[in-house]
C-alpha cells in the first residue's frame, strides 16, 4: 500500500511537472510570437536587424504581408505612404525685416533606400531630417528678396526656389519630395499696408497711362484717316477740269435723251456751255 502511494505522488508531480513545463512554453511561444511573427500593412515596409549576423540589412526591403522573424532580429517599419509636415517659422528678409511664413511639405521616404534612412536619422526623421532641411531652405531662400518681392512682385519665383532647394537636398537623404506649399506670408501690419497701397497706387498709374495710349492711338488714328481724305480729295480735285466736266455733262444728256419722259434740252445755253434740260416739270 505504502509502495502504491508512493508511485502515484510521483506519478501527480510528473503530471504537475508536465503541466507547468506546457505552461511555460505556452508563455515562451506567446512572448515570442509578438516579435517572431510580423505583419507589415499596406502603406509600410520594413527592413531587419540581425542583432548576431551582420546587423542592419539594408539590401533587403520586406513588403507589405505577413513575414515570420528570428525573435533575437529586429523588424524595423516605416511608412512610406505619402506625408505631410507643417512648419510655422520667422525668417528675415534681406533688409533685416521679420517675416512670419506657414509651410506644408508632402514627401515619402524613398521604398528601397529606407535601410540607409533607418541606419542616418532613424524613425525620428521628420524632426532630424524634413523639418529642419526645410526650415534651412526657407530661411536661405527668403533672405535673399525684400519684403515686398515675397509677399508680392517674385512671390511665384521664391515659392519655386525654395521648392527646388528643398527636393534636392531631401533627395540626397533618402527622401522623395511631392510638393511645398507656403500657405500663408504674414508681414508687419504697417509694412503691409504701405505695400499694398504701393502696389494699388502702380496699378491705378498703369490704369491711366492704358487710358492715355489708348486715346493717343484714337487720336492718331483719326489723324491718318482725315489725311487720307484730305488726300483723296485734292487727287479728285485736281482731276475735274472744265473740259472733263463738260464732257461728262455731255455723256449724262445723251443718256437723258434716251428716256421716254417728256423733255426739252435747250444745248449751249447754260453758264458753263453745257446742255440745259427742262423737263415737263
Amino acid at each position: 500500500m505504502e509502495y502504491q502511494t508512493q508511485t502515484q505522488t510521483v506519478y501527480n508531480k510528473k503530471k504537475v511537472n508536465s503541466i507547468v513545463g506546457v505552461i511555460i512554453l505556452a508563455i515562451i511561444v506567446a512572448i515570442f510570437s509578438v516579435s517572431m511573427f510580423i505583419t507589415i500593412q499596406p502603406g509600410e515596409a520594413g527592413v531587419i536587424f540581425r542583432k548576431f549576423s551582420g546587423g542592419l540589412d539594408k539590401e533587403h526591403i520586406y513588403e507589405a504581408g505577413f513575414e515570420m522573424v528570428a525573435p533575437w532580429n529586429s523588424m524595423i517599419i516605416y511608412e512610406v505612404r505619402e506625408q505631410q509636415n507643417e512648419e510655422t517659422m520667422n525668417v528675415l528678409d534681406k533688409n533685416g525685416l521679420d517675416i512670419s511664413v506657414d509651410v506644408t511639405v508632402r514627401f515619402n521616404p524613398i521604398f528601397n533606400k529606407i535601410g540607409d534612412l533607418h541606419e542616418t536619422f532613424g524613425l525620428d526623421y521628420k524632426s532630424r531630417l524634413v523639418g529642419p532641411e526645410v526650415r534651412s531652405a526657407v530661411r536661405k531662400v527668403m533672405g535673399r528678396y525684400s519684403a515686398e518681392e515675397i509677399y508680392s512682385t517674385r512671390r511665384k519665383e521664391v515659392e519655386n526656389t525654395i521648392e527646388t532647394e528643398t527636393e534636392e537636398i531631401l533627395k540626397k537623404n533618402d527622401i522623395q519630395m511631392k510638393a511645398l506649399l507656403i500657405r500663408s506670408i504674414n508681414l508687419p501690419e504697417k509694412i503691409k499696408s504701405a505695400i499694398e497701397n504701393k502696389l494699388q497706387q502702380e496699378q491705378e498709374a498703369l490704369a491711366y497711362r492704358f487710358k492715355i495710349e489708348k486715346e493717343k492711338s484714337e487720336a492718331e488714328r483719326k489723324r491718318i484717316a482725315a489725311e487720307g481724305e484730305a488726300a483723296a480729295n485734292k487727287i479728285i480735285n485736281s482731276s475735274l477740269t472744265n473740259s472733263l466736266l463738260r464732257m461728262r455733262g455731255i455723256e449724262a444728256t445723251i443718256e437723258l435723251s434716251k428716256s421716254p419722259n417728256a423733255k426739252t434740252i435747250i444745248v449751249g445755253s447754260s453758264k458753263d456751255g453745257l446742255p440745259l434740260i427742262l423737263g415737263n416739270n
